[in-house]
């Protein structure tokens, strides 16, 4: 018969020994540096493309968001046409101008993500 620990004990359990390690040769120390050292470059410019693309998806959403509210088609749309309600709460001043708050707040997010982006250099 065992006897198993209790799982309710606040004695910690003995930790087994670590299993062994074997030294390798010099060779592998070496190449964990390379790959590090071909991949930054990659890296940096994926980095840099998805900062542009952020910014540049950002500053052109913000602009439609705050440009588009005041125009005919915002209310004047085949998507409307079929729901009346939805269709004088687009048309309200309030609504209007929330979206447009929205927009400003969208291409101030974008502009200072491209302000303070800055590059980690590689040690």
């Amino acid at each position: 018969m065992t006897i198993s620990p209790n799982p309710l004990s606040t004695r910690p359990a003995k930790p087994a020994d670590p299993p062994a390690v074997q030294p390798q040769a010099d060779t592998a120390v070496l190449e964990p540096q390379q790959n590090a050292g071909r991949h930054t470059g990659l890296q940096l410019w994926l980095h840099r493309i998805s900062v542009f693309l952020f910014v540049l998806i950002s500053a052109v959403a913000g602009v439609l968001l705050l440009i588009l509210p005041w125009t005919p088609e915002w209310t004047d749309n085949y998507l409307l046409l079929s729901y009346p309600g939805l269709r004088t709460l687009v048309a309200n001043g309030f609504f209007r101008g929330m979206c447009s708050g929205l927009g400003l707040l969208d291409i101030w997010i974008g502009f200072w993500e491209a302000l303070h982006y800055h590059e980690h250099k590689a040690s």
